[in-house]
């Protein structure tokens, strides 16, 4: 690295530059390429994430770092290849949150919320449209995205648009037949897998909508229902050692009844 002075920034440009150098850069970056490092960047959002549900400040700190990084990763990558550089990334999230936001660096004025984010959209859909893109209403929603998340962002694209019921009780019937339409399935003399896989996910979008209609996030939601099964079960794992048994020499009844007194002192 030179002498001069750098901003943390750039001196983290730099050494990703150092990195990927062919005669001295790190022989595992030195491998890597844009699909190779679409992983650890997942999982480096998700470790963000984990670390402010934990309230650890400074994890937080070191996550948010690691994600940046993986920005910087992308951004040599794309430098390498003649297609970006790290300040056209830069350049280009400025001029998309000005643009998005007149009601904030122009003269705009929207009435509410919910004007100022069906212009998000509008000027979403009008970027798409200019690039040539996809101009679908469902346009743009990743792939990549949690199932359930990624359920409930289509189901909210489609009912700002109308496509929706407006009370909840067609929602809870539809997930009722979603179940009903499950079992049809499954007690099948000779039940097809495929099929009720598919119709599981049926019931599982349902779900997602039922969730929606509630102002209920799914993906938080069964996060929350993830950690109370753990919590019980850690629990119920607890008693038995102290009985001095195995988990599984335990029947059934047994594990049932210390899961019920687990419940019980809970609340």
């Amino acid at each position: 690295m030179s002498d001069k002075q750098h901003t943390p920034i750039e001196q983290l440009v730099e050494i990703m530059a150092t990195l990927r150098d062919p005669n001295k850069g790190c022989p595992w970056d030195l491998k890597q390429n844009f699909a190779s490092i679409v992983p650890h960047t997942i999982e480096e959002a998700y470790e963000v994430a984990d670390a402010i549900e934990q309230q650890d400040w400074n994890d937080v700190r070191e996550e948010l770092g690691d994600l940046l990084f993986q920005v910087i990763f992308y951004s040599q990558l794309g430098k390498e290849q003649g297609l970006f550089d790290f300040d056209e990334v830069v350049a280009g999230i400025n001029d998309k949150l000005i643009r998005r936001h007149p009601h904030v660096f122009a003269e705009a004025e929207f009435a509410d919320d919910e004007a100022i984010n069906a212009n998000w959209e509008a000027e979403k859909a009008k970027e798409r449209t200019a690039k040539g893109e996809d101009t679908s209403l469902l346009a743009n929603i990743p792939k990549a995205l949690p199932a359930l998340t990624r359920a409930d962002k289509i189901q909210k694209r489609c009912a700002k648009h109308g496509f929706d019921w407006n009370t909840v009780g067609p929602v809870v019937e539809k997930v009722k037949e979603e179940i009903d339409e499950v079992m049809e399935e499954v007690i099948q003399v000779s039940p097809d897998q495929d099929k009720i896989e598919e119709e599981v996910g049926d019931l599982l979008f349902a779900v997602v909508n039922l969730s929606r209609h509630l102002k209920v996030k799914p993906e938080s939601a069964l996060q929350r229902a993830n950690k109370k099964f753990e919590r019980r079960f850690r629990e119920v794992e607890k008693s038995v050692l102290e009985q001095g048994k195995q988990f599984d020499d335990c029947s059934l009844e047994m594990l049932d009844s210390e899961w019920e007194k687990v419940k019980q002192r809970e609340g």
